[in-house]
């Protein structure tokens, strides 16, 4: 009798052992399959999208904050742009604002927000409103705000200006010229059309007349200017 129990407790034990294999098993199935939110937290090194080593979020950069877009003074674009200004805006720079406008800013250019920028322009109505050291028109200063993602609140510092022009210079052609696709007059044509106080071949500013627009600039001046910055 005694071995004959010793054998029925043997194939006991036996049996549950298979089944607590079994069922380990298919838990191990289970989290394998299982979708990866089902899953459970992930290990501290787990995989290249989990875990306490995982890529941060990507975040959206501010415009005047990326790499490339802000002028240091020292690039081709840099100087592009100080040309452009000697024509628009002279020696008042970033706080240049249009001589016909009879009710100036309350402040500063540079001190004030776009969106108290934009107030001023809605509180004076029929006079000029050209601003800043590119000499921004208001449909032409909320759309490139637009572009670079600026709202109300972005002070209309002299970066965020020279971050603005850089629309109007894309607008002209600046990539295909550095690449050498386009022809170095057209895009000076092109870039007489954006503002007024750069001349075309014959000397007269594109809008020449319009307004009161008229160039500031000899087309010697701007020529020998392009060429000074890339050369030829």
């Amino acid at each position: 009798m005694g071995l004959r129990w010793m054998c029925v407790v043997w194939v006991c034990l036996m049996g549950a052992v298979a089944d607590a294999r079994a069922e380990l098993n298919s838990l191990f199935m289970q989290a394998a399959t299982a979708a990866p939110a089902a899953r459970g937290p992930a290990s501290l090194f787990g995989g290249a999208n989990t875990g306490l080593f995982a890529p941060l979020p990507a975040r959206v950069t501010p415009a005047a904050a990326r790499p490339g877009l802000v002028p240091t003074g020292k690039t081709d674009v840099d100087q592009l742009l100080s040309l452009i200004a000697q024509a628009e805006a002279g020696a008042a720079g970033y706080d240049a604002v249009q001589h016909g406008a009879r009710v100036r800013p309350p402040r500063r250019p540079t001190d004030m927000t776009l969106g108290e920028i934009y107030d001023w322009i809605e509180a004076t109505p029929g006079q000029p409103h050209a601003i800043g050291r590119y000499q921004f028109i208001p449909a032409t200063l909320r759309r490139v705000a637009r572009v670079r993602g600026f709202g109300r609140d972005v002070q209309f510092t002299a970066g965020v200006q020279d971050v603005l022009a850089l629309v109007l210079l894309e607008d002209a052609g600046l990539e295909a010229f550095q690449r050498g696709g386009l022809d170095r007059r057209v895009f000076m044509r092109n870039l007489a059309q954006i503002w007024a106080g750069l001349p075309l071949p014959n000397g007269r500013s594109y809008y020449h007349g319009y307004a009161g627009n008229a160039a500031s600039m000899t087309w010697a001046a701007f020529e020998g200017g392009m060429a000074e910055i890339w050369g030829g």
